[in-house]
C-alpha cells in the first residue's frame, strides 16, 4: 500500500492577506481561537470594530499564530500566557539586535 500525502499553499503577501477563516485553518484552529488571539493581543487588527469576516492577517501573524498554538499545544499554557511569552521572546529578540548592532554582543 502507498501512502500519499496532499498539501496545499496560500500566497500571503500585502496584496493577498489571509482571512481570519484561512488563518484558523493554516493552524488547525477554528475562527473563534483566532479571535481570540486578537482580544489578548498576539494578532493586531487595524480596524477593531470590522467583524472577524473582514479581518487580514499577513505572514508575520501566521508566524505568531503558529507559535501561540505551539506553546499551547506543547506546554498546556493559556492565550494570556502565551501572549506573554511571545512579547517577551520579541522583546529579547529586540535587545539581542540592538547589542548586536552596537557591537556588544
Amino acid at each position: 500500500m502507498v501512502n500519499f500525502t496532499l498539501t496545499s499553499t496560500t500566497a500571503i503577501s500585502a496584496s493577498q492577506p489571509l482571512a481570519a477563516s484561512e488563518l484558523a485553518h493554516a493552524v488547525g484552529a477554528d475562527t473563534a481561537w483566532v479571535v481570540q488571539l486578537v482580544e489578548v493581543g498576539i494578532l493586531r487588527i487595524e480596524t477593531a470594530e470590522a467583524p472577524p469576516e473582514r479581518w487580514e492577517f499577513s505572514s508575520t501573524d501566521l508566524q505568531c499564530a503558529l507559535e501561540a498554538r505551539r506553546l499551547e499545544r506543547d506546554f498546556g499554557v493559556n492565550l494570556d500566557a502565551a501572549a506573554l511569552i511571545l512579547d517577551l521572546q520579541h522583546e529579547v529578540r529586540r535587545l539581542k539586535a540592538a547589542l548586536h548592532a552596537h557591537g556588544l554582543r
